[in-house]
């Protein structure tokens, strides 16, 4: 704690989180609405020991100030926050668990924390009011070395990566850094995406019936898939796709495999989204890694084929990335998506 001023600190203390704790778990600090707080965490969930399948605290602490207020996490091992609501401030180890409401309710997984292992050590600071982390934190990394957690705290709050404009990334698996808007070789717009150890799934409205006749065409350039095994189980299930969301709540998600067969079609492995997504291979292997490539798909024909529902129209497009299971690094660059009608009216995404 000598590393920071403490005049700076209203308090601190450190927090111990087992995996197998259901959310919520009161920290005992209690928090006004604008104060600033920043946790330093380490540690791991252990979903398998043996196969050394481990969730990191940037996507696994989350927080919240009371009961009432609004679930957050950051992006990093560390983070900063200013709180919107009076109250206790808790903090949950989340997966295997999921989000059902903004506030923090489970809708899935309360029952399978026994079978995660592991944890999470959590140091909170709960900054004096008026306080800015990052004007202190850089002033004291002019005078000493800053311990890597510190450092890496003042380099990210002057490194913060929003969401593309137009786009946000789904609430429940919470913010990320993985995408950024950028040129394709065309000169035409185009979203990079650059995944490692990490999840997000970015959105963008998309609203237009569903119907005969409805395709979505993309391009995109793979250089690097986050896996070399076949995605269709739990352990292995990290890849890079674009989905379509439709209003019964699926979704149908087209990915480039690195195994698995061109056609294959199967509902996700993970056991808080087998009941809502449905994925389909349209690339496999690594001979066109790196190629732009176009594609187009009839959305109403895959929809009708592979989950057969009561949908009427298509709501959302997603840019997913997943790299979580086994932390490989996966980059791929996505241009033109767009929808198209039968009666010729088109939808432009991006």
């Amino acid at each position: 704690m000598r590393t920071v001023p403490v005049e700076s600190l209203a308090e601190h203390r450190f927090i111990e989180l087992p995996a197998t704790r259901p959310p919520w778990f009161d920290t005992g600090l209690q928090v006004a609405a604008g104060d600033t707080v920043t946790w330093f965490a380490a540690g791991r969930v252990y979903l398998s020991r043996a196969l050394d399948i481990w969730v990191p605290p940037s996507f696994q602490l989350w927080a919240r100030t009371g009961a009432t207020g609004t679930v957050l996490r950051g992006t990093r091992d560390t983070h900063s926050f200013r709180a919107g609501t009076d109250g206790p401030l808790q903090l949950a180890s989340y997966f295997p668990g999921e989000w059902s409401t903004p506030q923090g309710d489970l809708g899935h997984g309360a029952s399978d924390y026994g079978k995660v292992s592991g944890g999470m050590v959590v140091l909170l600071l709960r900054w004096r009011p008026g306080i800015e982390p990052a004007s202190v934190l850089r002033e004291t990394e002019k005078h000493a070395p800053l311990p890597a957690p510190v450092a890496a705290e003042a380099s990210r709050l002057v490194a913060t990566s929003p969401a593309p404009a137009g786009w946000d990334y789904l609430w429940t698996l919470g913010p990320g850094e993985i995408y950024r808007p950028a040129q394709a070789p065309d000169g035409k717009p185009s979203m990079y995406c650059d995944t490692h150890g990490d999840v997000g799934i970015l959105r963008r409205p998309a609203a237009l019936p569903l119907q005969p006749g409805t395709f979505l065409s993309w391009r995109w350039r793979v250089d690097s898939l986050p896996v070399d095994l076949r995605e269709d189980s739990l352990p292995s299930h990290d890849y890079l796709s674009i989905a379509v969301e439709f209003d019964d709540g699926q979704d149908l998600t087209y990915y480039w495999s690195a195994a698995l067969p061109v056609g294959t079609v199967y509902r996700c492995p993970l056991p808080t989204w087998k009941d809502k997504e449905t994925h389909v291979v349209v690339r496999s292997g690594l001979d066109e890694l790196g190629c732009w490539l176009d594609e187009r798909r009839d959305v109403h024909e895959d929809y009708r084929c592979c989950i057969g529902g009561p949908a009427r129209a298509v709501v959302r497009v997603w840019l997913i990335a997943n790299s979580l299971f086994q932390r490989g690094h996966g980059r791929c660059e996505y241009s033109g998506i767009e929808f198209e009608q039968p009666d010729g009216n088109r939808l432009t995404v991006l």
